[in-house]
């Protein structure tokens, strides 16, 4: 359908607004009711988000898009922040929702969305400082770790896992996008605002340990100390053989024993984190060039970068008989190859959003076009809606992650459409996004509060409100 036929269609639909009874309309505007917390309750404000809420609520005609936007797309400020300063530098603990620990990819995550806002907001760039700050201490702390406390003091319920669980440390699930996370973070503030303050010499250390850790995962020699091993009834909770994981055949790639899902890989080299890696590594390599004027280690992370990209290109890309040459998700060196994608982020839908591919990239239009379709055993059909889903959820929950991620990374109108209409119709009217629901019943969801899903799919109103108003415009 052309554009403009597309957007006359959907307008004839939405006219029928106009002529609704006030009863209704009162009605109406009763139901969306805002489910921010009050003002005196809400944990951080920037003036910035709140004009930013605002200046778009005003281009969305649909009012329980506005209504989902409004709700969502503050949600980490308003609920998970705890800011101090500490030593005289600012630190900021942002916790993942219901569960009362950071998560080094969920933070960074849950900023992203505010990340073009901080030149505009002293107080914003400044908790985004302190967020930096408080990631580089939880990777000195234990750089396999994947979730922390601030408390040093509590108790994890993971306390009997059978790894090296140290005070602090919430979790310690070795996911190589948890250190991919941090780097992106940082780098990304550096791109804005260039205040190179932040790369101190914890941060140095830190940045060290990160690039000599994916080495060490790269078991060039079997180097690797990494265990992780918990008493539970689910498979996916635990590497195999003694928390070690699979075998691998050494190629250049490092080994990841859980995904981004914090469910252990079936084989190690998970390749949207590897790809991640490379990103990560070819970003330390400019800072280390620019700011460190070091050009050994920037040296260092380049080498390493090409090696996994080289090892990406050999041995994680197959041609499929029906979509041609596409990435794996999972592989092992020996020629054994996991054709899937999850959810989360990094995925291998994700990858045009992280920055990896174009969406016009041929191997990523052949990768998503499998991964939207029935030879993907994680992109689920329901009743009224379809996306991709998880193991960490079942096999009949889809996550509205995965829509957001679709729309995002779409150049079809018609498609990203759809995708509203789905993220619309799933929220089971509780104004927020949820890890997973029921392919065939929305109200069986899991988690009530996940902040990044609900900043995610503000950053996708954000994307579209900057790209294309017009689909803000119509009525789903």
């Amino acid at each position: 359908m052309k554009r403009r036929n597309f957007i006359a269609q959907s307008s004839l639909f939405t006219a029928g607004t106009l002529v609704m009874p006030q009863n209704i309309i009162r009605a109406s505007q009763n139901k969306f009711v805002s489910k921010r917390p009050k003002l005196a309750d809400r944990k951080f404000v920037s003036e910035a988000v709140e004009q930013t809420i605002k200046k778009v609520k005003t281009f969305i005609k649909d009012e329980e898009i506005a209504w989902l936007f409004e709700n969502c797309y503050p949600n980490t400020l308003d609920t998970t922040i705890d800011f101090e300063m500490i030593d005289g530098k600012p630190d900021t603990f942002v916790i993942t929702g219901d569960i009362d620990a950071m998560w080094l990819r969920d933070s960074t995550a849950q900023f992203w969305p505010y990340m073009p806002l901080i030149n505009e907001d002293e107080k914003l760039k400044k908790l985004i400082q302190g967020l930096i700050n408080r990631q580089i201490k939880c990777v000195l702390l234990d750089p396999y770790a994947n979730a922390f406390y601030k408390d040093k003091t509590k108790i994890s319920e993971w306390k009997s896992d059978q790894t090296l669980m140290l005070p602090g440390v919430h979790e310690r699930k070795w996911e190589i996008d948890s250190l991919c996370y941090v780097i992106r973070l940082a780098n990304e503030y550096y791109q804005i605002t260039k205040d190179t303050s932040i790369f101190d010499d914890d941060f140095d250390k830190a940045m060290r340990l990160i690039v000599k850790t994916f080495k060490t995962e790269q078991r060039k020699h079997n180097e690797s100390k990494y265990v992780f091993s918990r008493e539970t009834t689910s498979v996916i909770d635990s590497p195999p053989f003694g928390g070690t994981g699979r075998p691998v055949k050494q190629n250049g790639l490092i080994c990841s024993m859980f995904r981004p899902s914090d469910d252990s890989t079936l084989y190690p080299y998970l390749i949207p984190s590897n790809i991640f890696a490379v990103l990560s590594l070819r970003q330390l390599e400019t800072i280390y060039r620019r700011v460190f004027n070091n050009n050994e280690f920037a040296t260092a992370c380049s080498q390493m970068a090409d090696e996994v990209d080289d090892a990406i290109s050999e041995f994680a890309v197959s041609e499929h008989l029906n979509f041609g040459k596409i990435y794996a998700y999972e592989i092992d060196g020996y020629g054994n190859k996991l054709f899937m994608d999850d959810a989360n982020v990094p995925s291998l839908m994700s990858l045009a959003y992280l920055g990896a591919h174009k969406p016009a990239d041929e191997i990523y239009k052949n990768t998503r076009r499998f991964l939207l379709s029935d030879n993907n055993p994680y992109f689920l059909k329901g009743s009224f809606t379809e996306g991709q889903g998880s193991p960490h959820t079942g096999k009949n929950k889809i996550w509205p992650m995965g829509i957001i991620l679709r729309a995002m990374t779409s150049t079809d109108e018609n498609e990203i459409v759809r995708c509203l209409k789905m993220l619309k119709t799933t929220h089971a009217g509780t104004g927020f996004m949820h890890e997973g629901f029921d392919k065939d019943n929305p109200k069986e969801y899991s988690r009530d509060w996940f902040a990044w899903a609900n900043t995610l799919f503000g950053e996708l109103i954000i994307k579209l409100f900057n790209e294309n108003k017009e689909l803000l415009s119509l009525t789903y």
